[in-house]
Formats: C-alpha cells, structure tokens, sequence
C-alpha cells in the first residue's frame, strides 16, 4: 500500500502536479499496496518502452534491469497481498499516477535515438528520487503492517540502488 503512495507522489511530482493532489490522509495498507504496485508497473512499462526504442547498450541493460527488479517485487508485494488477505485498493492516488505515466510514456515514445535515451534516464532519476522520498517519508511510515513495512524497505533499498544506477547512465550519455 505504501508503494502505491510512492509511486502516487513520484508521478505527481515528475507530472509537476501540486502536493495537494496528494492524498490528504495517512494510507491504509491496502491503498499503500495498490500504490507500490503502481509505481513498480510503471516502471516496467517504461522500461519496456526503453528496451523497444533504444539502441544503446548501457540504456537497454539498465531498462531491462528495471523489468526484472520492478517484476520481482511485484511479485513479492503480490504475494504478500494474498498471505494477508488484503485486497488492494485502488485510489485517487493510483489512479493520477497511471494516468501521468501514460502521458508521459506518450512523450517518451515521440523521441528516437539520444534524444529518447536521454529523455527516459533522466525520467528514471527523477522518478527514483521521488518513489524513494515517498517511501522514506510517507508509504513505510504510515504502513501498519510488519511484513509490509519490511518490504517496503527492501524495495526503497533496491531503489536507492536503481536511483544511482540511473544517475551513472545519465552521467554518461552527456
């Protein structure tokens, strides 16, 4: 549920949209659930849009590193979900950063070459700052549940990694 908050307050930040466009009230897990598998599908789907588009080694490596990591978490948040039986629920949150991410993977698709390649990395350093300010400020904070917290921080830890990752892909493309 945090994770869905994280990727709620990434895409809003990257989408330019106003802290008030954030939810109001502490998460419930469910809602941080639904929220961290959002912001991990998201990035999957960029990822692949990476992998399709570009030619360059160093961004393929990177996006496809993206897939699997974003993948397995997803399937580990999943699990969870199901060994608690919470559902997780859908929100404004969620639902506002789906609808960024489509408009920005729109913008994405438009560029080709080192134009597109720039353009995703320096999206995937932006991203990763504000999926990890989320995490460490508000989704594993308000989560109540211990397992999820749990994987909540070793989510914000591999992303932490991802964040640096991309800023060395960024580094180099310049």
């Amino acid at each position: 549920m945090h994770t869905r908050q994280i990727a709620t307050l990434t895409a809003l930040c990257l989408f330019g949209m106003a802290p008030s466009a954030w939810a109001a009230d502490k998460p419930t897990d469910a809602q941080i659930a639904h929220i961290a598998y959002t912001a991990g599908l998201i990035d999957v789907e960029a990822a692949k849009l990476a992998i399709s588009k570009s030619k360059n080694k160093e961004v393929v490596a990177f996006a496809e590193d993206m897939v699997r990591d974003h993948e397995a978490v997803n399937k580990q948040a999943l699990a969870l979900v199901k060994k608690l039986k919470v559902t997780p629920e859908d929100n404004d949150t969620s639902k506002t950063l789906k609808k960024a991410a489509t408009d920005e993977r729109a913008k994405l698709a438009k560029f080709s070459g080192a134009s597109f390649d720039k353009a995703y990395v320096a999206n995937e350093v932006a991203y990763h700052k504000q999926v990890n300010g989320a995490l460490e400020t508000l989704l594993i904070p308000s989560a109540s549940n211990a397992e999820l917290k749990e994987l909540l921080q070793t989510g914000l830890k591999v992303f932490q990694g991802h964040e640096q990752h991309a800023e060395h892909v960024a580094a180099d493309l310049k």
